[in-house]
């Protein structure tokens, strides 16, 4: 490699993202630079598809895909794991000399995430708001976390009913059930989960009212920018055990960096460094 590890991340409302100073602070340690750009496919003047060949040929050594993308990033690259190629989504990409190749951290970091707090706790019956890309790698997840029953609520309800089926296939057993409306589908889950965007910055709001978060267990929030969305605060309000997106974005970044540059990393030491409002430059 070079001595500048060229970086990037491809998505839209993306100006609030952490993953430019993780990165960037992970070179630190490593006595690397690494530049890591925020790809805009509106600000770039391309559609996703054209951005994405652009950057191919533009010497990058890897990118990590966000919201809306990950499905169709899934499409442009050959996908080793079968496991990922289950998901039908990525979030990280190497250009390598044989071409693109596709690795999903969303789900090893949401498993990464969900110890973190919960150590070896079954997630119990599942409600999964979002069967997008995120929420395809986290349903993956809870299925090596020990998940028997999941209730997927989607807007569009045949991508929920797509997930549902893709999740039965790898868990023989899995209970499923599927909908539009996750009020409806939120009495008796232990776990909650937002994999919309709602919440988010640009997207206020959030996916469930606080008064179906009642009987519940634990929650997690993709969402990571703020931190502390309004479904988290309701969450804590109603005595559910948290687990914050930004547990996800820290996970997914570790991983992301071992898969771009096989360097090493301290992760307390990062953690510390994300804290206290550090950067490499």
């Amino acid at each position: 490699m070079t001595d500048t590890i060229r970086l990037g991340l491809i998505g839209d409302n993306i100006a609030k993202s952490q993953s430019p100073r993780l990165h960037r602070l992970a070179g630190a340690q490593n006595g690397r630079r690494v530049t890591y750009d925020s790809l805009i496919p509106a600000e770039q003047g391309k559609d996703f598809d054209a951005l994405f060949v652009h950057v191919a040929a533009s010497g990058y050594r890897g990118i990590n895909v966000t919201y809306p993308y990950k499905e169709r990033a899934a499409g442009k690259a050959s996908i080793a794991d079968p496991l990922v190629r289950a998901i039908g989504a990525i979030n990280t990409v190497v250009f390598a000399d044989t071409g693109p190749q596709g690795f999903n951290t969303d789900h090893s970091g949401f498993i990464a995430a969900y110890r973190r707090v919960r150590g070896d706790a079954a997630p119990g019956p599942v409600l999964m708001i979002g069967a997008g890309g995120v929420g395809k790698a986290v349903a993956f997840g809870l299925i090596a976390l020990g998940l028997t029953e999941i209730r997927i609520a989607d807007r569009d309800l045949a991508k929920a009913e797509g997930l549902a089926a893709a999740l039965a296939a790898a868990r023989p057993g899995l209970r499923t059930v599927t909908g539009t409306d996750a009020a409806a589908l939120a009495a008796g889950a232990g776990g909650i989960i937002n994999c919309t965007p709602v919440g988010m910055v640009g997207h206020d709001g959030t996916p469930l009212p606080r008064a179906s978060l009642a009987g519940g267990q634990w929650v997690f929030d993709a969402v990571y920018t703020p931190v502390d969305t309004r479904f988290l605060q309701d969450a804590a309000a109603e005595g559910l055990q948290v687990i914050s997106g930004y547990e996800l974005f820290v996970g997914q970044g570790v991983d992301a960096w071992a898969i771009f540059t096989g360097l090493p990393l301290d992760e307390v030491r990062l953690r510390r460094d994300l804290a206290e409002g550090k950067d490499a430059t």
